[in-house]
């Protein structure tokens, strides 16, 4: 399993955390994911599951590499991506900790669709069977944290309805859903609504 490690050439720039301020609705959705599993850790250690929200134009605050682990997290378990470029699979970020594997994944949507203001990786596995294939889905040839997988994002969102469904899964990334919105609770919403039905 290459779960939770990052693929793109990354250009930190190591800084002070994050004002909590800024971070402090994003992280309390973190928090309630964490909650039902859908963000966390396996057994063997590796995380799983990312959240992000946009800060301004193309930038976006996100949860850090290898966060799934904590419990609760704070203003230093958070990244701020500044930059980056889809053909050089390359992220620029600051903050106290690197910007999480999936990146890439929340740039692209974030840079073509300016209404999208939230954004969450989760892990739930049978969600994932019973969902795969019957929302819009990436194909299994598509590794996560890659250009590939950024690209067929890209063309899910010009090929299905998944604008208007606000989820879709990945084939090739067992687990792997990815819901959105124009809000926090926009995105959060459609995840829970899905796990008490």
């Amino acid at each position: 399993m290459d779960e939770g490690y990052i693929k793109f050439n990354s250009d930190w720039k190591k800084t002070p955390p994050l004002p909590f301020s800024k971070i402090n609705n994003l992280n309390n959705w973190r928090q309630q994911l964490y909650d039902v599993k859908l963000v966390g850790a396996y057994p063997n250690g590796i995380g799983y599951g990312n959240v992000s929200q946009r800060a301004d134009k193309n930038n976006f605050f996100i949860s850090g590499s290898k966060t799934g682990n904590y419990k609760q997290l704070n203003e230093a378990h958070y990244a701020k991506v500044i930059d980056f470029d889809l053909q050089k699979n390359w992220v620029k970020c600051t903050g106290a900790t690197i910007a999480s594997s999936e990146s890439m994944s929340h740039a692209v949507i974030y840079q073509q669709y300016t209404h999208v203001n939230a954004i969450f990786h989760v892990h739930h596995l049978e969600l994932w069977k019973k969902l795969l294939w019957k929302i819009p889905t990436t194909p299994k040839s598509a590794p996560y944290g890659s250009p590939e997988i950024a690209n067929e994002i890209l063309q899910l969102f010009k090929t299905t309805d998944v604008l208007k469904q606000k989820i879709f899964a990945m084939a090739g990334h067992e687990e792997g859903l990815f819901a959105f919105g124009e809000t926090l609770d926009e995105a959060g919403n459609v995840l829970l609504s899905l796990i008490e039905n």
